[in-house]
């Protein structure tokens, strides 16, 4: 498993107009071989910014590799510098190979 998350520090005042962005935008990345999951997550509150994270997950860093350089991903990115302004920089990536997975009880007995 491999997980990408992309951190966003959102200027004071633009929350609901990031927000707005991310609900509102057509998804592309359903459909794409190997991913898992996606998640938008809002963190804590700062004096000039307030965290987000996006936070895929995906069976493979090669199928976040193949993602990267489809057609899917140029679709889902059209638009990505139009927000400029919500941001006090660029979104900072950090990616993560999981080296341990624990599940509940009831699914890891599945």
């Amino acid at each position: 498993m491999f997980i990408a998350m992309n951190r966003f520090q959102v200027c004071r005042g633009e929350e609901a107009a990031f927000e707005a962005v991310w609900l509102g935008r057509d998804v592309h990345i359903d459909r794409v071989p190997g991913f898992v999951a996606f998640h938008l997550l809002r963190g804590p509150e700062r004096e000039d910014h307030t965290l987000y994270s996006s936070h895929t997950i995906w069976a493979s860093r090669a199928a976040f590799e193949d993602w990267t350089r489809s057609e899917a991903f140029r679709a889902a990115h059209r638009d990505a510098g139009s927000g400029k302004r919500l941001y006090l920089g660029p979104p900072q990536f950090e990616g993560f190979e999981a080296i341990q997975e624990v599940l509940p009880a009831a699914e890891a007995a599945e």
